[in-house]
């Protein structure tokens, strides 16, 4: 019970770390006049997952336990946020891309490592006290959302989701954690032996995959509906609060607390958890992969048509749908490749999952976001631009629809359900 209380409360500030600015910096960075820039900001959490992970994994195989490296991560992630804020504190008004860009990019690249090595840290801790991994670690996990819950009201609360206190925020839990992370059980490191090498580390041979033409077809899609994944991290909170140019919806929840409404969205995820096992035993994957294209259809369709005033109930309906979109398409596509790959290549094949979703498709998808948001709405202009949103929205729908209908009819899979 005791390495499991303190499994929680690492993975707690492990995602509190970054639900301090992930749905609020698009604000932040809209208030100084960088709103033309959003897209890379979150762009730059999947350019660095292509390859930081992979480098730092093989750093806490071969030399640094990977407790000692999680908290000098964190050190190193809390420092450099920390000095984002300081440049944003100092600079008011007269903020520029490149040096907040610059800092926060190195932030984010010591941070997003963390990610894996917790897991690495929680599975090491778990075997060394004999507790299965798959039953005793999916309720630990739930409190990291909890964590970045947590995180995104406190900056709400603290009345910081449009300014650079957010980054305070961050880099002093980080802190917090860094200090907290040199307290966990010790991690071995291998000296020789079965050492992995580079091409393995960052999953390059599981590209084999791509021989077969059914799992060619799901990762060609996983990085397709990928595209989705950060778009309303980065706008979601902008678009919301860009309402209070209009007299009647100013003094509304929504955008007064925007952070909290789209809090629901993480809440909603925790949540769907539990119905992936019965719904991929009944349906099988490509239905539920499926139901979780059409989820983000209604996640950005909702978006465009809803308001934060009597059209609330759809940005409710938006963030219950969310967990959906995001549970059915993550874990049941990283079980859908445990389940068809070999033992042998098993980690690959995940690492390269990752690399379609979380690194080309995410880092797509909001370059390509902000290409569209650009196109539509004019943040120099002083009218409501609600009308122009709405329009950014019904095209990221249309986007997840068509491709939604053509996962349909390309990706042939019978369901099997013994093997789920």
């Amino acid at each position: 019970m005791h390495i499991k209380l303190r499994l929680i409360v690492m993975n707690f500030l492990q995602f509190a770390v970054w639900g301090s600015y992930l749905t609020s910096m698009g604000s932040y960075l809209v208030n100084v006049n960088l709103a033309g820039h959003i897209g890379i900001f979150y762009a730059m959490q999947g350019i660095v997952s292509l390859f930081m992970p992979a480098i730092m994994g093989i750093i806490a195989d071969h030399w640094v336990p990977a407790q000692k490296l999680l908290s000098f991560s964190h050190f190193m992630a809390a420092l450099f946020m920390g000095l984002a804020g300081y440049y944003g504190m100092t600079s008011g008004q007269d903020v520029e891309f490149g040096p907040l860009f610059s800092l926060y990019a190195l932030s984010v690249a010591f941070y997003m490592p963390t990610l894996a090595l917790s897991n690495s840290v929680a599975y090491t801790a778990l075997d060394k006290t004999g507790l299965d991994t798959i039953k005793h670690f999916p309720p630990i996990r739930i409190f990291g959302t909890i964590g970045f819950i947590c995180a995104m009201w406190l900056v709400d609360i603290l009345g910081l989701q449009n300014n650079h206190g957010q980054f305070f925020t961050c880099a002093t839990i980080g802190l917090v954690y860094g200090c907290y992370a040199l307290t966990l059980p010790a991690c071995p490191t291998s000296k020789g032996g079965q050492s992995k090498s580079l091409v393995e580390a960052l999953g390059l041979r599981a590209f084999t995959l791509f021989k077969q033409k059914k799992m060619a077809i799901f990762f060609i899609f996983s990085m397709l509906l990928g595209v989705s994944l950060q778009i309303t991290n980065g706008f979601a909170n902008p678009y919301v609060s860009s309402f209070g140019s209009i007299p009647e919806y100013a003094d509304t929840f929504g955008v007064q607390h925007a952070n909290i409404l789209i809090s629901l969205s993480q809440v909603s995820e925790t949540l769907c958890i539990l119905l992936i096992p019965f719904f991929l035993k009944r349906f099988g994957i490509k239905q539920v992969m499926l139901i979780a294209m059409f989820a983000w259809v209604l996640r950005f369709g909702l978006f465009g048509t809803g308001n934060p005033g009597s059209g609330v109930w759809m940005f409710l309906l938006s963030m219950i749908v969310y967990g959906v979109a995001f549970d059915f398409f993550n874990i049941s596509g990283s079980l859908f490749v445990d389940r068809e790959t070999d033992k042998e290549i098993r980690s690959s094949a995940q690492g390269l999952f990752i690399i379609m979703t979380n690194g080309l498709g995410a880092t797509i998808g909001t370059l390509g976001a902000q290409a569209v948001v650009n196109h539509f709405v004019d943040f120099s202009s002083k009218l409501p631009q609600t009308g122009q949103w709405q329009a950014a929205w019904f095209t990221f729908a249309a986007y997840a629809l068509v491709v939604a209908v053509v996962f349909a009819f390309v990706f042939k899979y019978k369901h099997e359900p013994e093997k789920m």
